[in-house]
């Protein structure tokens, strides 16, 4: 019986230690805004010298997923293109973005 007890309240204190993994990680990414592509390049025309965060996903078509910040926000986008940025754009390819949903 007081083996049940120990493996439940393991499982209970790692179902516990990642919920507080997600509630940091979300915290820690500050706020997100999706927006679509077409939004996501005039935000970037209105920056100078813009920094892009870049990667690709996708198993059956590739996806195009763009991240960068503007004025304390953080805007998303996701596109089927790879989108045109502006000639100033400092960009970091990245192997993978994870926004918190």
């Amino acid at each position: 019986m007081n083996e049940e007890f120990d493996m439940s309240t393991g499982a209970t204190a790692a179902a516990a230690a990642a919920a507080a993994a997600i509630a940091q990680a979300i915290k820690a990414s500050g706020v997100i805004v999706r927006v679509e592509p077409i939004d996501f390049l005039t935000i970037l025309q209105r920056q100078e010298e813009p920094l892009v965060i870049h990667s690709t996903s996708g198993y059956f078509s590739t996806s195009y997923n763009y991240l960068t910040s503007y004025k304390g926000l953080g805007f998303f986008a996701t596109s089927s293109q790879e989108l045109d940025l502006p000639v100033d754009t400092e960009l970091i390819r990245a192997k993978t973005i994870w926004i918190p949903g």
